[in-house]
């Protein structure tokens, strides 16, 4: 045999084995969802679910990725529901014990969509909410570029993202395409499963020319796997043009239909009635019916040969998009059907794949022996994508106290930006691990000196053009050494940025602080995707601000009224609202140690720009007693004014502070002294009141400093949001209490008259003490 001819063969043995490995893919992916609705004891009787269709498309593009291209840098994104082949491969890798295999969306064992949390095996993003694990590889890529330019530690490799087609529908996707950061990033890699199908029918109108040209526009290399290697040779035979033509012309549901016809049908239906017809119906007349069955489930994206050469073609320099033709539920009964996205293939239907795939249906976790070709090329990729242990790094200890006492008047939306500046002087080494991140709203949220001190992040160098413009107070300094990332207006964006920020801890041992700084209004856009980063265990701190009605001239558009709650509720996460300066540094300096970490937590602050006379804090100038004033801070509130004869309780919220002193000060006139109480965190008296129940671990010490049984008086709540927020703070002495807060769409107006306008002005207070007092 010569040279050429060994190729040839080793090439071709190579190719068997391949897939032959594809094929038990397809059966083991398969075979966890027929488990887990088929065979495993059902008490409830709801349907598991699963979703054999969307994995099968699948197979091909995961096998010939996984066991040719990957390399040990590399990371991947899953599509939701191919979660089962992920778990296949893994499993034919030796990296999921065969014990899981029947615990597909079990309690404890493999769960629905792939996680990086609750999985047992690699995996290397959550996914699941449609659109946000397909983006977060780029984030992922940025925040590597990040740990290398800034700790050189990171690494190299690609980003892959597997994406439905039906995917590309969410908004969040475009906005990252879009973002002119993205344009940078060559190793981003997105391969789409364009099967044309959603969850309910056959998508009528996508083109993947059309997906091609929004690409390119975003300066991606593109890449389009449309047939493989049999209708590629049928093509190049007489008729072969007019086939292809008619294929590429033929309207998604005609040709999905094509695939659930037996071939007497294919004859009649594939000629069509343009000017080709014969020369089609002479070609397709010259094959079996095997052969025609199969040409017409010839995409490119079951071709293993002709993914290898896509992948192949990778341009490293910018990122690439894959369009891969593909046929959902591709080599099962359910293949094409326009409802076949939750279809469970039947007993009798699994049966006879376990035939047809040589598999036995009672023992179906078999992996391959060792000595075969596949077992063979398993073992060689497992070897090749092991990743060697990251030495432990040492996390800069942060500190809890700057040791400054604010004066003046302030707001807490400045106290950020000099609390960072505060660091780099201070904790320089904590400093350094800092990242800000924000969508084009730097300058009005005070990070301008924090800016200006540090740089902004850029993965190249970039000329300052206004360096010597002596007008320009904000210096926009761009270079791989900046700590400051600037995207543009889209909220997504930025969570998903700093989600990825917050889990280098994890990945590469590299602990960063991703603080993300946008106006509080905008949080609910971006609450689902920040959401979501922090199940994936990417752990950042949220910065809302400005927040609230106190935005008074902005009007209802521009004025939050949910988000106090929002921050109660999400899990993972510890949320403040401070009301001095102080509060701020002591909040930002607690969350930032909770960063980094395997028990570590989010954060989300809610800053003002309300000016507030810092005197109001009435610091205690003693050390002990100051500490302690921070510990209750951090803890979730503290008293700030005490009377031993105290009738009622205002418990206020950042910026209403000033009007609940106030109005302490009038009821004190009219003979109804009161306590006020400063709630710095709702989120955490909640959590301290419900382990006081046992439904919970929290410490509860700081109740008993802040509603003591001595002290169970009538409260009256106050806080710029939502007055529900702090309701529950009546049932800790089980005392009456009215809850004072937003409830409706603002107005544009005068600070006053904004709060008379929403009954949280200091005359409200007074008339709801008055009220229930009596």
């Amino acid at each position: 045999m010569n040279a050429t001819a060994l190729v040839e063969a080793n090439a071709t043995s190579d190719l068997d084995a391949l897939d032959t490995i594809a094929d038990r893919v397809l059966w083991l992916s398969t075979s966890m969802v027929h488990h887990a609705n088929r065979v495993r004891p059902n008490a409830s009787g709801l349907k598991v679910g699963g979703h054999q269709a969307s994995s099968a498309s699948m197979v091909a593009i995961m096998t010939s990725l996984w066991f040719q291209q990957l390399q040990p840098g590399d990371r991947v994104s899953v599509k939701p529901h191919a979660s089962p082949v992920l778990h296949g491969i893994n499993y034919l890798l030796g990296e999921l014990d065969e014990k899981y295999m029947t615990t597909l969306r079990e309690f404890g064992g493999l769960q629905s969509y792939p996680s990086r949390s609750k999985d047992p095996d690699p995996v290397d993003y959550s996914t699941g909410s449609v659109g946000i694990g397909a983006t977060a590889p780029m984030w992922g890529a940025m925040a590597r570029r990040y740990v290398n330019t800034q700790l050189g530690s990171g690494g190299s490799g690609r980003q892959y993202s597997l994406v439905g087609d039906a995917e590309l529908d969410e908004g969040a996707v475009w906005e990252a395409i879009l973002d002119p950061g993205i344009a940078e990033l060559g190793e981003v890699v997105w391969i789409v499963d364009l099967n044309r199908q959603s969850l309910d029918r056959v998508v009528p109108n996508i083109a993947a020319r059309r997906l091609e040209t929004m690409f390119a526009a975003a300066g991606w290399q593109v890449l389009t796997i449309k047939f493989g290697r049999l209708l590629q040779k049928l093509f190049a035979r007489e008729g072969g043009d007019a086939l292809r033509e008619r294929i590429l012309e033929m309207e998604n549901p005609e040709y999905q239909r094509l695939l659930r016809c037996d071939a007497d049908e294919i004859r009649q239906r594939l000629p069509g009635d343009g000017p080709g017809r014969a020369d089609i119906a002479a070609l397709i007349g010259t094959l079996d019916d095997a052969e025609l069955t199969a040409a017409v489930r010839n995409l490119g994206g079951h071709d293993l040969t002709a993914l290898a050469e896509a992948y192949q073609q990778i341009d490293d320099t910018r990122p690439t998009v894959i369009l891969a033709y593909t046929i959902k539920g591709y080599g099962l009964p359910t293949e094409g059907h326009p409802q076949n996205h939750s279809a469970l293939l039947s007993t009798d239907e699994y049966a006879e794949m376990a035939t047809r795939l040589g598999m036995d249906i009672d023992r179906p976790w078999t992996r391959f022996p060792a000595e075969t070709p596949a077992g063979e090329l398993c073992a060689a990729t497992a070897a090749r994508l092991r990743r060697e242990p990251l030495p432990t790094v040492t996390r800069p200890e942060v500190p809890t106290d700057i040791g400054r006492t604010p004066k003046g008047t302030s707001t807490t939306q400045a106290a950020l930006g000099r609390l960072l500046l505060d660091l780099t002087r201070e904790a320089p080494e904590v400093a350094k691990r800092v990242v800000t991140v924000s969508p084009d709203v730097s300058s009005t949220t005070n990070l301008a000196g924090w800016v200006n001190k540090v740089g902004v992040w850029s993965a190249s160098e970039r000329h300052n053009w206004f360096a010597d413009d002596a007008q320009t107070l904000m210096h926009w300094n761009e270079r791989p050494t900046g700590q400051h990332m600037e995207l543009g207006i889209a909220e997504t964006n930025l969570v998903g940025l700093i989600g990825e920020l917050g889990a280098t801890w994890s990945r590469w041992n590299e602990p960063l602080f991703p603080i993300g700084v946008v106006y509080d209004p905008f949080v609910e856009r971006a609450l689902e995707p920040w959401s979501f980063g922090i199940y994936a265990g990417g752990q950042s701190i949220l910065i809302g601000t400005p927040s609230g009605v106190s935005l008074a001239a902005e009007g209802g558009a521009h004025q939050s009224i949910k988000t106090p709650s929002i921050g109660l509720e999400q899990p993972g996460c510890i949320s403040y609202e401070p009301a001095f300066a102080l509060d701020v540094e002591w909040t930002m300096l607690a969350s930032i140690a909770k960063l980094g970490r395997p028990d570590g937590t989010s954060a989300y602050l809610r800053l003002s720009t309300r000016p507030v006379d810092q005197s109001l804090a009435a610091v205690p100038e003693d050390p002990a007693a100051r500490e302690r004033r921070r510990r209750q801070v951090i803890a979730g509130g503290y008293p700030l004014r005490r009377n031993d004869s105290a009738r009622v309780t205002i418990a206020a919220m950042g910026a209403m502070i000033t009007e609940a002193l106030a109005a302490a000060d009038r009821l004190e006139q009219a003979g109804i002294p009161a306590d006020v109480i400063c709630v710095t965190s709702p989120g955490l008296l909640f959590e301290a009141w419900q382990a006081r129940q046992g439904h919970g671990s929290a410490d509860t010490w700081i109740l008993d400093q802040l509603f003591g049984a001595d002290r169970a008086n009538p409260i009256v709540t106050v806080l710029d949001g939502h007055p529900h927020t702090l309701a529950f703070l009546a049932n800790i002495q089980r005392v009456p209490l009215t809850a004072l807060g937003v409830s409706k769409f603002g107005q544009a107006g005068d600070l006053g008259d904004v709060y008379r306008y929403h009954g949280i002005d200091t005359d409200s207070i007074v008339r709801a003490a008055l009220d229930i007092t009596e």
